[in-house]
């Protein structure tokens, strides 16, 4: 569909997905184009005098010069509106399923059009508001019940503003009038279920919020070592095999957000593929009902066209932000952004740009920043003030797991938690395999002080005393692989011991046990208050003369190790268990020495 303002010029140079367009003055930067007689989908990236670099979004393959480029007047866009959720779309918001449908193939055809929500379906509207109601941009009119779990509030849209004139109840198709604003200039504005939004241009707020609530996400070495925020950045880069994949499950699965967006930005297909049937399988542990009844994918796999890697990310925030506009807490999770700057680097290799550090553009820093800058919690638009989030966790896939490269470390300067992936704790059998001395969140301090407020200021002191441990452990061990064990005292060995004791009952977490999968706040930490009881009541009873191995052999340390396994509802068990430990050592104590027959 062309606008007034079209453009028609026709093809100079083809060169892979960077079409060079003559004849094309009149037209914008970031124009959406239809190149070709077959109509392929494109985008104005660069304008010089009449020519316009496209990059395409399609296999160019068949192109020839002097084949029309046609301008549609108006940048990349997304259409919002019920019948996102549970939908598999491509990096430019093209439906997989319809286009599988309407071509009669498992490939995407070339030119294929299919709009991104479906036109025939009919949503049952339920007004909120009635006629006379005086609103405003970001005003919620009604709602559609979309899935049994995703409640789609209509909004007024941004510019829109005025008294209802009209509103009406019943099933609409999302093109269908379901109210009228007349403004104060007498001017009637037709609303429907369906909304348009440039996905370059970042949704307005109100009001930024300062990130002080935490996203939870039941992962122990996440929430209480590095944690993040509502509306908060992330970063997770990790070598091949490190397990970013089932970190970003996990994280899908468990964050505590109330919708999710995956977005496979130039993943290998076979993954994607396993994204795609896993997905649906996975069951919302907090409702019961499948995972995908609140998430959306957006799968531009490494064999897609390149070009359409770099707005898949656009396209995923957009939406993001849109869901955030309604007040949901919103987790997108970009696997992964290396897939997508390389992209990048395409395109500025073909556009004859100035390379920069290791041929990726000048500008990577920029649009890396541009894009996890949208993150946030914010009060949206909207007479109830309504508060979303949006939450962005990126994989990084740095080649050869090296952290220095100009992704990791741009993506590093923006992004507020660092996840460390190291291969070989993943080797180990570690997961999840985040490097606990490498990795770091800048939220730590202000998320420590709000858990303090629910563990009697303690949780901070519990987790200041575990990181010291083992940053103690890193040290010790060093001397150990220099001299060997018998040069440590007996202190320090009980140090290694509990630096061992935090790893492998605390840290390790199987993310395929029923149990083990998920931690709550209350469980990780009387986890950790037990493992630190028994460090400080064994170092007291150490420097009262008691050996080693009487303390480190006590049996109640099988029960610590078992603490992962006790289920949500008996945390009671913890509680006795930390009573227990306080005896056991209270006993040691009292005896002043070494003494096997303590139980």
């Amino acid at each position: 569909m062309t606008t007034p303002n079209a453009v028609t010029g026709y093809i100079e140079k083809i060169s892979g997905p960077l079409v060079i367009a003559g004849g094309m003055a009149g037209a914008c930067m970031f124009d959406v184009v239809k190149v070709g007689s077959s109509g392929l989908v494109g985008e104005i990236i660069e304008l010089r005098g009449d020519k316009a670099s496209v990059q395409v979004y399609e296999e160019t393959s068949g192109l020839a010069p002097n084949e029309p480029v046609v301008s549609t007047g108006e940048p990349l866009s997304v259409e919002l509106a019920p019948g996102l959720i549970e939908e598999f779309f491509d990096g430019i918001q093209r439906p997989l399923e319809s286009i599988e449908q309407k071509a009669e193939s498992p490939y995407i055809l070339r030119g294929i059009s299919v709009p991104a929500v479906s036109r025939a379906h009919k949503w049952n509207f339920e007004p909120c508001a009635e006629v006379g109601d005086e609103v405003g941009p970001g005003d919620i009119i009604g709602s559609v019940k979309e899935t049994v779990l995703v409640d789609h509030r209509i909004m007024v849209p941004h510019k829109v503003s005025g008294k209802i004139k009209e509103i009406k109840s019943g099933e609409f198709t999302v093109e269908e009038t379901v109210a009228v604003v007349e403004d104060a200039k007498g001017e009637e504005h037709e609303l429907k279920l369906l909304q348009r939004w440039p996905v370059r241009t970042p949704r307005p707020v109100v009001k930024r919020l300062p990130p002080e609530v935490p996203l939870t996400t039941g992962q122990r070495v996440v929430d209480t070592f590095f944690p993040i925020a509502r509306g908060g950045t992330a970063c997770v880069p990790g070598p091949f095999g490190s397990g970013k994949t089932v970190i970003q499950h996990q994280l899908a699965k468990w964050a505590d957000a109330e919708i999710v967006v995956y977005i496979g930005c130039g993943e290998r297909g076979n993954e994607m593929t396993d994204v795609l049937l896993e997905f649906p399988e996975l069951e919302d542990p907090r409702s019961g009902q499948p995972l995908m009844k609140r998430t959306l994918l957006i799968a531009n796999t490494s064999n897609m066209p390149v070009a359409a890697r770099e707005a898949s990310v656009y396209t995923g925030i957009t939406i993001a932000e849109y869901f955030r506009d309604m007040g949901y807490s919103v987790a997108l999770m970009a696997d992964s952004t290396s897939r997508w700057a390389e992209a990048l680097r395409e395109m500025s290799g073909r556009l004859e740009e100035m390379p920069g550090e290791e041929g990726y553009p000048a500008y990577l820093g920029t649009r890396l920043a541009s894009f996890y800058e949208r993150a946030g919690r914010a009060i949206c638009f909207g007479r109830d003030g309504r508060e979303g989030a949006v939450s962005v966790i990126g994989a990084v896939s740095p080649p050869g797991g090296d952290l220095s490269e100009p992704v990791t470390q741009n993506t590093l300067r923006v992004t507020k938690v660092f996840w460390g992936l190291d291969a070989q704790l993943a080797y180990q059998r570690h997961f999840p395999a985040i490097n606990w001395l490498n990795s770091y969140s800048l939220y730590a301090q202000k998320l420590g002080e709000y858990w303090d407020g629910f563990y009697d200021g303690e949780w901070s002191v519990f987790r200041t005393d575990a990181m010291s441990l083992l940053e103690d452990e890193d040290k010790l061990k060093e001397i150990v692989r220099l001299v060997g064990v018998d040069a440590l005292s007996k202190e320090e060995r009980m140090v290694l011991e509990t630096a061992k004791s935090i790893r492998e009952d605390f840290l390790h977490q199987n993310s395929f046990h029923e149990i083990d999968t998920y931690a709550s706040m209350d469980k990780q930490f009387k986890m950790l208050r037990n493992i630190l009881t028994f460090h400080d009541l064994g170092m007291q009873a150490l420097t009262r003369g008691a050996t080693l191995r009487s303390v480190i052999d006590l049996p109640i340390r099988d029960d610590i190790a078992r603490m992962r396994y006790v289920e949500e509802q008996d945390l009671v068990k913890l509680d006795e268990l930390e009573d227990k430990i306080k005896a056991v050592l209270g006993k040691l104590l009292a005896m002043g020495g070494e003494h096997d027959e303590v139980a």
